[in-house]
């Protein structure tokens, strides 16, 4: 893990000197992430046939804007391991998030805080950087994991497995063709 950093910053005077900060942080000290993401291989034979979790890139560059603000643009890159649901397998997703923040005090200060701007609320005057970079995995974790590289896979009424490709808009332009001849069949039986 590189430490250019510190846990805990005061954002207003790292807005100040124009500081930046970057690294890399542990997925597994990331807590609230950990629950979403495949399961850590515990033994070297588990972890050939498991993907590798891997530490996150980011730079936190701090700033005022034009009224004042204190803000961050933060930067985070990352493979997140994540189970197929297609597949169940592992697979690692590749994050690339860019996000210009503003910080604030209390809710109604967010509240008025421009489009532009993601608000972040302070801890008793703190910003934990892990915090930030866990904040923006958690955004980029797909709702329903799909690795690319898996085909979809449907189930035939015989049982057979049959993989297909999906349209472009990722369903079928006829979803219920077969059922229809299925029905045509049976009502002819």
């Amino acid at each position: 893990m590189s430490r250019e950093f510190p846990d805990f910053i005061d954002p207003g005077k790292a807005a100040d000197g124009r500081r930046c900060f970057q690294g890399t942080m542990l997925l597994r000290r990331m807590e609230r992430l950990k629950t979403l993401l495949a399961p850590e291989p515990a033994t070297a034979a588990a972890r050939e046939h498991s993907v590798a979790w891997n530490d996150a890139r980011f730079r936190a560059r701090f700033g005022h804007d034009g009224q004042g603000a204190v803000t961050i643009d933060l930067q985070v890159d990352a493979e997140l391991p994540l189970i197929c649901q297609r597949s169940l397998e592992p697979y690692l997703e590749p994050v690339h998030r860019r996000s210009v923040l503003c910080v604030v005090r209390d809710e109604i200060e967010a509240e008025r805080v421009p489009e532009a701007y993601d608000p972040v609320l302070l801890t008793e005057g703190k910003l934990a950087l892990l915090d930030l970079v866990e904040d923006e995995l958690l955004l980029a974790v797909p709702q329903v994991p799909r690795n690319p590289a898996v085909e979809a896979v449907e189930l035939s009424t015989d049982g057979e497995v049959t993989s297909s490709p999906e349209s472009k808009e990722g369903l079928s332009q006829r979803p219920f063709a077969e059922l229809a001849d299925l029905l045509e069949k049976k009502a002819r039986d």
